[in-house]
C-alpha cells in the first residue's frame, strides 16, 4: 500500500483509539491536532506530529475529524481553508445526515464506527476498540469509488468491518439501537432514583440495563437534539411492541423467539456478528 499521511482532529475516545490502532503501521504517518495541552504530551508517545494547530494537517492525504457533533461542522468549515481539494476528509459522528447535507471543497466521506464505551477522553481510548466492530461509511453525493475504497481499506486496518449505508437509513437505525436505548437507560435510572429499597437491591441486571445512563452528556445532548424525530418514532414502536408482549396469548413462546435471535447476534467477545446479507 502507498504510504499515507493521516490526520486526526480531536483525540478523545475515538480519535485516540484511531491513533493508537494505526500508530505502529510503518506506511502510515499520523498528524494529530488537539486543543488539550495535556493530551498533546500523551499523544507524543504515538506520533511526533501532534499540536494544537490545524496547519499541521495541510499535507495529509486523509483526515478523520473526531470531535463532538456540536463542534464538527465548525471544524469541517475550518479545514476548507487548510486542506487541498485532493484530501479525503471523514467525520466519525454518530449521526450522518447533518454532515452530508453540506458541500465541501475537499473530498468528504461520512463514517461512523459502531464502537465505544461509556468513558470519554484520550485516557479512555485503546488500540483495539474497533476490532470486529462495524464501521459505517456514508458516501457523499460527490464521492468517487476510489476514495471510498481508500477509506474502507484504512478502516479495515483498525480491524473494523466497513459497511456502506445511506445517511438517512443510518440515522434511523442508530435511533433504534443506540439513541433510544440510551434514553431508556436514563429513564430507568430516573424511575428508581428515589426508591432506596430498589437502589439497595439493584444487581447485575440493573447495572447492565443502566450502563448507557453513564454516556457522555455532551454526546447524549447532541444525539437527542439532532435525531429527535427518529428517536420519537423508535420509542413509539418500542411501546407498541411492549404492549404486544404483555398482551400476548403465549408470552413464553414470543420471548423464546427473541431469546434465540439475541443468542445468535454476538460472539464470545461481545461483538455483533449479525450479517444482513444472510437474510
Amino acid at each position: 500500500m502507498t504510504a499515507i499521511k493521516l490526520g486526526i482532529v480531536s483525540l478523545g475516545l475515538i480519535g485516540g483509539s484511531i491513533l493508537k490502532s494505526l500508530s505502529k503501521e510503518k506506511d502510515i504517518t499520523i498528524y494529530a491536532v488537539t486543543r488539550n495541552i495535556e493530551t498533546i504530551d500523551k499523544a507524543k508517545t504515538y506520533t511526533q506530529f501532534v499540536s494544537d494547530d490545524m496547519q499541521t494537517l495541510k499535507y495529509c492525504d486523509i483526515v478523520f475529524v473526531c470531535a463532538p457533533m456540536n463542534k464538527t461542522l465548525k471544524i469541517l468549515d475550518e479545514l476548507e481553508h487548510v486542506l487541498p481539494k485532493t484530501t479525503i476528509v471523514s467525520d466519525v459522528c454518530s449521526l450522518k445526515e447533518f454532515v452530508m447535507q453540506k458541500e465541501y471543497s475537499y473530498k468528504f466521506i461520512g463514517t461512523h464506527p459502531m464502537a465505544g464505551t461509556e468513558n470519554s477522553g484520550f485516557d479512555a481510548s485503546f488500540y483495539n476498540l474497533f476490532e470486529d466492530a462495524k464501521w459505517v461509511i456514508t458516501p457523499h453525493k460527490n464521492t468517487e469509488a476510489d476514495d471510498i475504497q481508500k477509506i474502507k481499506t484504512l478502516i479495515e486496518r483498525t480491524k473494523a468491518k466497513p459497511i456502506t449505508m445511506p445517511a438517512k437509513e443510518h440515522d434511523k437505525a442508530v435511533a433504534l439501537i443506540s439513541h433510544m436505548p440510551m434514553i431508556l437507560s436514563q429513564a430507568l435510572m430516573n424511575t428508581v432514583i428515589e426508591d432506596k429499597n430498589a437502589l439497595t437491591l439493584a444487581s447485575s441486571g440493573f447495572r447492565d440495563m443502566t450502563r448507557l445512563a453513564m454516556s457522555n452528556t455532551e454526546m447524549a445532548k447532541d444525539m437527542v437534539e439532532l435525531n429527535s424525530t427518529n428517536i420519537s418514532e423508535a420509542l413509539v414502536s418500542f411501546m407498541e411492541n411492549t404492549k404486544l408482549l404483555i398482551n400476548s396469548t403465549d408470552y413464553q413462546k414470543e420471548i423464546e423467539k427473541l431469546k434465540n435471535m439475541r443468542s445468535k447476534m454476538y460472539n464470545s467477545n461481545g461483538k455483533n456478528i449479525y450479517n444482513q446479507s444472510s437474510k
